[in-house]
């Protein structure tokens, strides 16, 4: 049974991964599901402890990527409107089922909601924009800086010698 977790667990982490890239796919909560079929192994050394807080992790990475082009959008000096058309954006490029509808989708809401609501302000829509892709961007490197972190750990703990061999490297 331990094989199975294992590589179940591995397979798991690195779909996870694909999927804090590609919209259709819960990324970082596969991840973790991979984590804890790898806890869930007879030889494994995982804690307790290291199991919440990875939930707790991934629980606060995975809201914070629906609120964080929203709240980039309002820092870069976007209206409610742009706001709005972030969200908007994001959930139609989430349902075109595209990376690059998914990628641009909140950039190009923000500013289109920014249009609509004062066509005459065409800089404070383009820095509405950018703002919700900046966002975006920050928001998907650290779901890839989390799930490498779960894959890290895993492989430590299904091949000690990785281990071994990473603590002796630093």
């Amino acid at each position: 049974m331990d094989f199975l977790l294992s590589i179940l667990a591995i397979l798991l982490i690195v779909v996870g991964i694909v999927g804090c890239i590609v919209p259709v796919l819960p990324g970082v909560a596969l991840a973790y599901v991979g984590y804890l079929c790898c806890y869930f192994c007879s030889f494994s050394q995982i804690s307790t402890k290291a199991v919440w807080i990875y939930l707790v992790l991934t629980v606060v990475v995975s809201v914070a990527d629906y609120v964080l082009p929203m709240y980039a959008t309002k820092i870069a000096g976007g209206s409610k409107a742009g706001e709005r058309g972030a969200m908007a954006g994001l959930i139609v490029g989430m349902l075109l089922g595209s990376v690059v509808g998914a990628i641009f989708g909140p950039l190009f809401g923000a500013v289109l909601g920014e249009l609509i609501a004062d066509p005459s302000d065409t800089r404070r829509a383009f820095r509405s924009g950018a703002g919700s892709f900046i966002s975006f961007l920050l928001g998907t490197g650290v779901k890839i800086i989390l799930s490498f972190a779960m894959l890290f750990a895993v492989f430590g703990e299904i091949f000690p010698v990785v281990k071994d061999w990473f603590v002796n490297l630093f």
